[in-house]
């Protein structure tokens, strides 16, 4: 999805999950969560950060043309591929 079709479909304050580093079906978590299940996990921390929030700026891409947005408890801009809408758009 570009920014602009985001835009057209959310509004700045839409609900969202956001994912600022790796989303949960990425391999890497799926391994940790496979190891804090077996009790055997490197480290406490999920690399998979979670954030329910919402969006605080409208979408934009970046000067490689990645489409990003801010939002609420998070600064700097996050992919819209880790990006999960929470509530219906316009």
């Amino acid at each position: 999805m570009t920014a602009d079709e985001f835009n057209a479909l959310y509004p700045v304050g839409t609900s969202v999950v956001a994912y600022p580093g790796i989303r949960p079906e990425h391999p890497v978590a799926v391994r940790f969560r496979k190891a804090i299940a077996a009790g055997h996990a490197l480290r406490e921390t999920d690399p998979c950060k979670r954030l329910e929030t919402v969006t605080r700026t409208p979408a934009w891409e970046l000067g490689h043309g990645t489409p990003v947005v801010s939002v609420t408890g998070y600064a700097g801009g996050i992919c819209l591929t880790h990006i999960d809408v929470t509530t219906g758009g316009a």
